[in-house]
């Protein structure tokens, strides 16, 4: 296997080489695994187009998948190259972690048994929990000690404990899951029923687990009207609708989309892992944003699991927003949620050991 200086198939055929611009950054690996599956597939072009990390620093894609995926994986190869992107130095498709998490400054961990229609979570947690075990020991091994490592696989929150228990070395803080899909999906529900664009809404908050007990709140949401910013309770003025359709509606949402559509929503996931990734390189600015990060117990959280706070991110570190007021329904909402993180974790821990 070639190292990544160049585009690289796998089979043993002539490379083509893309070389970027002298006066570009130096290129960062990054390392995206079920490669040749759904999510990957919209989400390795926003990556190597700038998307990402921006429109000066070069890629080199680590492309990571099962053996028996490696023809799909040369096929995706073969689009990159056709896509002639010039972020974009270097692809490394390969079926070893070890090789895939060389030195990768970031880390999208897509790659997981999917869920299906009627499965329920705890039905993917045996099996991937052994992979997030597997790919924690490589990324300990050989993957730089600041790499940002970002886990879409579910059950994700408890997929990036495990990650993370198992790369010691790797500070806890640099191991996320993503939430932003589920702050998208709320984001979008209360643009549509405000009746404005969706980027007129801010500071949704996604709390506790990605699954059917997360709690979407939007009590400290904003939202511009004619040029000034209003609360979203006020302006939707419904607390009955943000207390149960809301919620139940991103609650249920990727269920409502694999029964539409017969699989999983893998377009905006790609989307979402795209924003979390982006907004943990490059800051949030004014907006909080919803990434599922390592307890410390803020807001009565159980620690040490994998819990979704609202954070703010500057110069590539993240910082739960503090001092808001927690709702008696709120309040149950995180308990909820937050017991559901603590068994999962138990869960998790137990097949660790068979």
């Amino acid at each position: 296997m070639a190292c990544c200086c160049g585009y690289s198939e796998p089979i043993d055929t002539e490379r083509v080489v893309v070389v970027a611009p002298l006066t570009m950054a130096a290129p960062i690996k990054v390392v995206v695994t079920g490669a040749a599956g759904q999510i990957a597939y919209s989400l390795l072009y926003q990556i190597a187009s700038g998307a990402v990390f921006g429109p000066e620093q070069p890629v080199c894609l680590h492309l990571l998948d099962i053996a028996p995926m490696m023809g799909v994986l040369e096929g995706v190869v073969m689009e990159l190259a056709d896509c002639a992107l010039p972020l974009l130095t270097g692809v490394l498709p390969t079926a070893n972690p070890e090789e895939a998490f060389k030195d990768v400054a970031a880390a999208f961990l897509v790659g997981a048994m999917p869920r299906r229609e009627g499965m329920e979570r705890k039905d993917l947690l045996s099996a991937n929990v052994r992979i997030f075990k597997e790919q924690g020991q490589a990324l300990d091994k050989v993957a730089r000690k600041d790499v940002k490592v970002l886990v879409v696989g579910n059950p994700a929150n408890t997929n990036a404990l495990i990650c993370s228990k198992y790369a010691p070395s790797i500070p806890k803080e640099n191991f996320t899951a993503m939430t932003r899909l589920d702050q998208n999906r709320a984001q979008s529900q209360l643009a549509a029923k405000i009746g404005v664009p969706v980027q007129d809404v801010k500071n949704v908050i996604i709390w506790g687990n990605h699954s059917s007990t997360q709690f979407p709140d939007a009590s400290n949401a904003l939202v511009k009207i004619n040029g000034a910013e209003k609360p979203v309770p006020a302006a939707i003025n419904d607390d009955e609708y943000l207390k149960t359709t809301f919620v139940s509606t991103v609650q249920k949402r990727g269920a409502a989309v694999i029964a539409a559509r017969k699989m999983s929503s893998a377009l905006s996931a790609a989307k979402a892992a795209s924003d979390h990734m982006r907004d943990w390189f490059l800051g949030t600015g004014d907006r909080w944003v919803s990434m599922g990060v390592v307890s410390d117990g803020s807001y009565g959280t159980p620690r040490d699991v994998v819990f979704s706070f609202p954070v703010t991110v500057s110069n590539g570190k993240w910082k739960i927003v503090e001092g808001l007021t927690i709702s008696d329904f709120a309040r149950q909402m995180l308990d909820n949620t937050g017991k559901e993180l603590a068994e999962e974790k138990q869960d998790a821990l137990d097949v660790c050991k068979d």
